[in-house]
């Protein structure tokens, strides 16, 4: 159905030897894709996500005789993959030129085009399939396309059966004349007229929440719980906010910013009543870069283990924002709270998310904490520079760095201390871990204490699992983080399942020491060993306590499967020379 419309690939063929042949056809691909693997240019389309502008501490791969030679060859990268990116388009739109000037008269009179649901361009996903994607109401299918893209193939695919218009916001540079020329090429029809978003149930609390990227992977719908794909994650030292994961336990409430009031109760019984304004205006501002994980990070990765209870998160549940709000300990203290730094008291919060009963989600952290100028425990109301999305808790979330996601409450509506931890049962009766040697029938959640830091932790973003690697040399990309404000030190990368290892270059915010709330994004490019099939990539973060990940799941897994944080392995194949 390809070879129909759009650039067959005899027009490929015609177009290869006036660029050179083949050969300078890859070298113009592998240029133009290096472009999106550049971490320091901004791809966040204005509206959608506040770009993360790097400075001096920002952006910079750390090193030491290598540091002068990586930033020659990424400053040579960048612009020989501009270089290449305007290139490839140039050679689409030669290509499409060219072919219009072969066809006939007859040829390039358009007929009308066949119509399709959302559901039947949904069913093309694959190349076996045909992948196809929409943009507006037009349809294309961008089967022969998929590797003349320059950002590679496995970013394309992840529009397959779905709108082009989502991914375009994030990457801005496709919004033009000539993409989307070159994007008419491989039109195969037009969304029908009718084909319309089903409406929401009446009766359904899930009816009001907000749209989603569709490049998120879904866990569960209702509640929405979403994570996006590791070669996304890793791409931004900064989550843009629609790709950070989303962890919801109930409907995402519907809250006027106009009518919101924050109760704090302080001591004596007295009440403090604070708007939004009153928040922006009666304290200081103060910004926060800081990476909150859900306890259940990785834990696919102990299902495969043992079964566990609990959504299936791959690598996804994390992600880092720069917040922007007040110090908790400021409106504590504006309440009448003064720092007790032995204190055994409670802080604990109250969202505005509630279940059919009217129970609300809620979690409480350690009042010294709380109060602890150290800790930087922020009330929000942004996120990235931009008003706090619906996802995240608007018009306010706690932000308690360093702290299990879990404590992090969004939407809320009620702070009091209290001698006791929250009654909520997600404070509780979960969010806990326990023996690999207890089951459902032996727990006890009073015998246990309820995660606040997290253990370190780190990922392989890319490449991803079962990819083809080039047989010459491989760049591993990833992500590691420890909580507690402990940063980490050293990330060690294995190619051959954990025999020999090398240490990854990192990259991130310098943060002062204990507050180091932020992950490190790393990379490692090394030569594939000659003769090699297969590659066991693995990687391990050391924080600045010098702990260290487990080598192995089995010891540290527990039926909630929470806090998994072994080795993380990646297995690819090699390209045959």
């Amino acid at each position: 159905m390809g070879g129909a419309y759009g650039l067959r690939r005899s027009e490929t063929g015609r177009c290869l030897p006036q660029l050179a042949g083949a050969a300078a056809m890859l070298l113009i691909r592998t240029a133009a894709r290096s472009c999106w693997a550049l971490q320091g240019i901004p791809r966040v389309a204005a509206g959608a996500c506040t770009p993360w502008t790097p400075t001096h501490t920002h952006g910079t791969w750390s090193g030491s005789s290598h540091s002068g030679r990586s930033s020659w060859r990424r400053r040579a990268t960048a612009v020989g993959a501009l270089l290449g990116l305007g290139t490839a388009l140039a050679y689409g739109g030669h290509c499409q030129q060219t072919a219009k000037a072969e066809s006939s008269p007859q040829d390039t009179v358009p007929g009308p085009f066949p119509l399709y649901t959302r559901e039947e361009v949904g069913r093309h996903r694959s190349p076996e399939q045909r992948v196809w994607v929409t943009h507006g109401r037009e349809v294309f299918d961008i089967t022969d396309f998929l590797d003349l893209h320059p950002g590679g193939r496995s970013k394309i695919l992840l529009a397959a059966g779905g709108a082009l218009e989502p991914f375009w916001a994030l990457y801005a540079v496709h919004n033009q004349a000539h993409v989307r020329d070159l994007l008419r090429e491989y039109k195969v029809g037009e969304l029908h007229p009718e084909e319309l978003a089903a409406p929401a149930a009446a009766d359904d609390p899930y009816a009001g929440d907000p749209p989603r990227h569709p490049a998120l992977h879904v866990n569960s719908l209702k509640p929405f719980n979403a994570e996006p794909p590791g070669e996304l994650l890793g791409e931004h030292f900064l989550t843009p906010p629609e790709l950070f994961f989303k962890r919801n336990h109930l409907p995402v409430p519907h809250v006027d910013p106009d009518a919101y009031c924050l109760k704090v109760e302080g001591p004596g019984g007295r009440t403090l009543s604070l708007s939004l304004q009153d928040l922006q205006h009666r304290f200081p501002k103060h910004e926060v870069t800081a990476t909150l994980q859900c306890a259940g990070n990785r834990r696919s990765e102990m299902s495969r283990v043992r079964p566990v209870k609990g959504l299936d998160w791959g690598i996804g549940a994390i992600s880092t924002a720069r917040w922007g709000g007040v110090w908790l300990r400021d409106v504590l203290a504006d309440a009448g709270f003064a720092e007790e730094p032995e204190s055994q008291r409670h802080v604990c919060f109250e969202g505005l998310d509630q279940d059919l009963t009217g129970t609300a989600y809620g979690a409480s952290i350690p009042f010294y904490q709380a109060m602890s100028a150290r800790a930087d425990v922020l009330l929000a109301y942004e996120m990235n520079g931009a008003v706090l999305p619906r996802d995240h808790g608007f018009p306010l979330r706690v932000v308690v760095p360093g702290t299990v996601g879990a404590r992090n409450v969004k939407w809320l509506g009620r702070i009091w201390v209290s001698t006791e931890e929250s009654p909520s049962h997600w404070q509780r009766n979960d969010y806990k871990g326990f023996s690999p040697g207890v089951d459902w029938d032996t727990v006890d959640y009073t015998t246990a204490p309820a995660i606040q830091e997290l253990p370190v932790t780190s990922a392989i973003t890319d490449p991803p699992p079962g990819a083809t690697v080039a047989s010459s040399e491989v760049t591993v990309k990833g992500y590691a983080w420890s909580g507690g404000g402990r940063g980490v030190v050293r990330v060690d990368v294995s190619l051959d399942g954990g025999h020999t290892w090398q240490v990854a270059e990192m990259q991130g915010e310098q943060q002062p020491p204990g507050q180091a709330w932020a992950w490190k994004l790393w990379q490692l490019t090394a030569p594939v060993p000659p003769g090699t099939t297969e590659l066991d990539i693995v990687c391990k973060a050391v924080d600045a306590s010098y702990n260290v990940q487990p080598d192995t799941v089995g010891p540290i897994w527990n039926l909630r499967g929470v806090l998994s944080h072994a080795w993380h392995h990646v297995r690819v194949t090699v390209a045959e020379e």
